[in-house]
């Protein structure tokens, strides 16, 4: 708990500071204020782990009072209208989208802002009309987009199209095309039976843009969680109407450094103690929330039933998982080149040590998981920007990724693990802008191979993927410059990239013939 003095500073600091607007401050005051309250009881083994970040909290607050990632159903909403905003269920599509922007000002999340807003070619399919000109779309969105930038400043905020082709997708693509926001993030999900190869390059052409969209596996995540999903935040799959109570990680690489003996001991006896300790963690505080907070009984999306407590899960985070292995491959005596992404045993062994931690998430009970079956959701953590000397969840180190087809099949094979979420970030040349159907098929190719989310940028964009979400360049150098931004996810991404040289990913030339050249 922080004592008094410390508290009194680090507000001081806040309110003080020069760099943070008025919003900036108000929030990052309020999370101070959890932090004055006790943290929920844990054992002292577990909070040994915990102060010494093997096990990591995401600083979501000692008690916080609103479920970290929460999905409402939009739909519903538009059907029903609400209550609680006095707001009658919209009659056209103008209608809808004020509807919308005033929703999203009262949805909660761990960042204040709605991490979801939407499958927003569905929730608007009802108001777009072939009387309605593209041209005319166009313009609503493009408003409707601006506004999002501007009310939710934070590239946290997602939404969802496909995995049909449809007016309001493209219309979504062409206006991210003339904007070039880093707000909102977007995901496409793609269904090989479903979605058409000319949407898919579509998507691309934005991503060459604007750096979105994500593309995810459509069918992985409906055998996941159903029809009723969404990606969302970064890149977390979660049920509609429902979300995620907290995410804990555990620090794979602290682990192994812990670690005395063989891999198959690691194993046996040293992950699944640390596994427990991070579950403790999650249990704990889903029940604060639910049991002291009582999130679910007074807030109003619960009891209009826009939200279901039953299709809330939480979600267990890994990270570290390349600096693991590699650890472990030398406390076995490998030869130094046995690293992973590079070779066929260090990749077999990663795979090895993610089996092992999903069968004890998947056996480690959990109270109001209904969502995910009674148990955590695994999922792979795209990092922070306090990381040090780690790689971001199963991914390969920056700068350390082999080429397009080897890193594909290295990380594929994890996939199938992360319900709520796994990204692996490709980063191509120039050469791709000229053979976007090359992107296309290399999207399918992933998805057959395994992988459930495929994210790639253009090295020569304006816009950096931090982890799972965008901060154009200009605005990191606005930070350097005069130390202010007005995206507060902007703070986040240019730490990061101080930390993590983000730019520097391993650049894949996008090409023919490359594996066989003739």
């Amino acid at each position: 708990m922080v004592e008094m003095n410390e508290f009194q500073e680090r507000a001081r600091t806040l309110v003080q500071g020069e760099s943070l607007g008025y919003d900036q401050r108000l929030r990052r005051l309020a999370v101070l204020a959890t932090d004055v309250l006790p943290y929920p009881a844990i054992s002292a083994a577990c909070r040994e782990a915990l102060e010494k970040r093997v096990i990591c909290d995401m600083f979501e607050g000692h008690a916080p009072y609103t479920a970290r990632y929460i999905l409402p159903d939009y739909e519903k909403a538009i059907r029903q209208g609400l209550s609680y905003l006095e707001l009658p269920p919209p009659t056209d599509l103008d209608d809808a989208i004020s509807f919308l922007q005033i929703m999203y000002g009262h949805v909660p999340s761990v960042t204040t802002y709605p991490v979801y807003l939407g499958d927003l070619d569905k929730v608007l399919a009802p108001f777009v009309d072939s009387e309605l000109a593209d041209e005319e779309l166009d313009r609503k969105l493009r408003r409707f987009w601006i506004g999002i930038d501007r009310l939710i400043p934070d590239a946290f905020a997602h939404l969802d199209i496909g995995p049909h082709d449809s007016r309001i997708a493209r219309s979504i693509l062409r206006v991210e095309r003339s904007l070039r926001q880093s707000v909102p993030n977007i995901t496409l999900k793609v269904d090989p039976a479903l979605t058409p190869d000319d949407l898919i390059e579509d998507a691309v052409r934005t991503v060459f843009e604007t750096g979105k969209p994500h593309f995810v596996n459509h069918p992985m995540m409906v055998a996941d969680h159903g029809e009723r999903y969404a990606a969302v935040s970064c890149y977390n799959s979660l049920k509609i109407g429902g979300g995620a109570h907290t995410l804990a990680r555990l620090n794979l690489k602290e682990v192994a450094l812990r670690h005395s003996g063989s891999s198959d001991e690691f194993l046996d006896q040293t992950l699944p103690n640390y596994v427990e300790l991070t579950a403790e963690l999650i249990e704990a505080r889903i029940r604060s929330l639910v049991e002291q907070q009582h999130f679910f009984d007074t807030h109003w999306l619960a009891a209009e039933g826009l939200i279901d407590i039953e299709r809330f899960s939480a979600m267990f985070g890994i990270f570290g998982l390349a600096e693991c292995v590699n650890l472990l491959m030398s406390y076995d005596g490998r030869e130094e080149a046995a690293r992973y992404g590079h070779n066929a045993e260090a990749d077999a062994f990663s795979r090895r040590i993610v089996e092992r931690v999903a069968e004890l998430v998947a056996a480690r009970p959990m109270p109001y998981c209904n969502g995910g079956a009674g148990h955590c959701y695994l999922h792979s953590q795209s990092g922070i920007d306090l990381d040090h000397n780690v790689t971001a969840g199963t991914r390969i180190p920056v700068g350390d990724e082999p080429a397009m087809f080897e890193h594909i099949t290295t990380c594929a094979p994890h996939h199938r693990y992360f319900a709520s979420g796994i990204s692996d970030i490709f980063h191509v040349d120039e050469t791709a802008v000229r053979n976007p159907r090359a992107l296309v098929d290399i999207i399918r190719g992933a998805f057959i191979s395994g992988m459930r989310d495929f994210t790639f940028n253009l090295d020569s964009n304006e816009f950096v993927r931090i982890t799972g979400y965008l901060v154009r360049k200009s605005d990191l150098v606005s930070i350097a410059d005069r130390g202010s931004a007005r995206h507060g996810s902007d703070f986040l991404a240019a730490a990061a990239e101080n930390e993590f040289h983000l730019t520097q990913r391993a650049v894949k030339r996008v090409g023919c013939h490359e594996r066989d050249p003739r």
